[in-house]
């Protein structure tokens, strides 16, 4: 029996220090393993916060930048407020209520990618 379980996106960096800096400083992901042909060799890595990866590749053509990301979450509220108490030079995300019945947060990454974070208000 076929059963699909779960989507991993795969987002393009180009530098891995600040890659490390946004996605585990400031949005507190986790690395759950690295991989490099040869130690001078572009990264590749998977990182998790909850149930949520995502891949994160120095290789040229593993994808474009300019990717965004949802992420369907509950407690945005709390996220937000925690982001915003980091004081991250880089960013300062909104929450924004849409007309499709959400709460979401947008940041975009230092590469060109988009995250955006979103919880369904409808029953709310």
């Amino acid at each position: 029996m076929m059963k699909f379980e779960q989507l991993v996106p795969i987002l393009r960096i180009f530098d891995e220090a600040k890659a490390r800096e946004f996605y585990l400083d400031f949005l507190d992901f986790t690395v759950d393993w690295e991989h490099r042909f040869e130690p001078e060799m572009p990264l590749y890595m998977q990182i998790s916060r909850g149930r949520i990866r995502l891949h994160l590749s120095e290789h040229y053509g593993d994808c474009s930048p300019g990717s965004a990301v949802r992420i369907e979450m509950t407690g945005i509220r709390e996220l937000h407020h925690e982001l915003l108490d980091k004081n991250y030079k880089y960013a300062r995300p909104g929450l924004e209520e849409t007309p499709w019945n959400t709460l979401e947060c947008r940041i975009g990454d230092p590469f060109g990618n988009r995250i955006v974070f979103c919880e369904s208000t409808l029953d709310k």
